[in-house]
């Protein structure tokens, strides 16, 4: 690859159990077709994005088996494989997507084991460095379901474990099964309803990774961030991650695109310092 500017590595280190990755990471979920549906019209370009998510420094990415389904996680290898040693790869199971608008919670023990066989497949590896299960299914114990993850850990196929879409109360259950080095929550500076949650992780030194930290968009259309983002000459994308960013200190980021154009201007987003002004403006 090209030796370029890591411009992600500016939001600085964060710790996955002992892996350290850079606190800005990229979200593979819009390399999918349509409604993270099928293959991506343009293929070639969703590879080069891919890669040139990691040479800006991106170096954890995060996919599920469901984003396709299955193919986000074959171009991530198709793009990347064989991995650079210091890209740590994320993907989750838990969901099924029997056509596109479904999303369907599964957290059964037999579904998560062929889940992750199926991811370990598509993504070349013998083990997941973290494997997120993506949402409590209320047809199954969520005891269970952590545990099977525990016990796939235990079998080697599983480096670290995450949880996903979980209250403090489902978050306190997971750490006496196993421990939980991410939480992923939709969060943004429009969306705080899980600051509950954010807290905890912050407390106990876990990663918490903000699924939708643009809001889908809603948070570019603040006024408060437009006002801001001009004073800063800045676009109001950046100004919300960098609002992300600067919350918390355990706040991971995974900003996600099918656009080159907005790939790179979200990840200079990690140059990007807000004043404290700036930040209680936004508070």
């Amino acid at each position: 690859m090209n030796e370029v500017k890591q411009t992600a590595a500016a939001a600085g280190p964060i710790k996955l159990g002992e892996l350290t990755v850079n606190r800005l990471g990229f979200g593979a979920m819009r390399v999918c077709g349509p409604q993270i549906w099928g293959e991506p019209k343009d293929k070639q370009a969703a590879i080069a994005l891919l890669r040139r998510a990691y040479e800006l420094g991106h170096n954890l990415f995060d996919t599920a088996d469901s984003y396709g389904p299955h193919v986000s996680e074959n171009m991530i290898a198709e793009a990347l494989y064989p991995y650079p040693k210091d890209l740590v790869i994320a993907t989750k199971g838990g969901l099924l997507r029997p056509r596109p608008e479904r999303w369907d919670e599964c957290g059964t023990p037999d579904h998560l084991r062929r889940a992750l066989d199926g991811s370990l497949k598509r993504l070349r590896v013998e083990r997941v460095d973290l494997y997120q299960l993506h949402a409590p299914d209320p047809k199954v114990p969520f005891a269970e379901s952590v545990g099977t993850l525990a016990e796939l850990q235990r079998a080697g196929k599983i480096r670290h474990i995450g949880i996903s879409n979980v209250t403090v109360t489902q978050l306190q259950e997971a750490r006496r099964i196993v421990q939980v080095v991410s939480v992923q929550n939709e969060y943004n500076i429009e969306n705080r309803a899980d600051e509950d949650v954010l807290l905890t992780c912050e407390r106990d030194g876990i990663a918490f990774i903000p699924w939708y930290p643009l809001g889908a968009g809603s948070a570019l259309k603040s006024g408060k961030v437009k006002r801001i983002a001009a004073r800063l000459a800045a676009t109001p994308s950046q100004v919300a991650l960098a609002w992300l960013l600067a919350h918390s200190p355990v706040m991971l980021p995974i900003p996600g695109t099918s656009s080159l154009r907005h790939l790179e201007e979200n990840a200079a987003a990690a140059e990007l310092r807000l004043l404290e002004s700036d930040l209680a403006e936004l508070a």
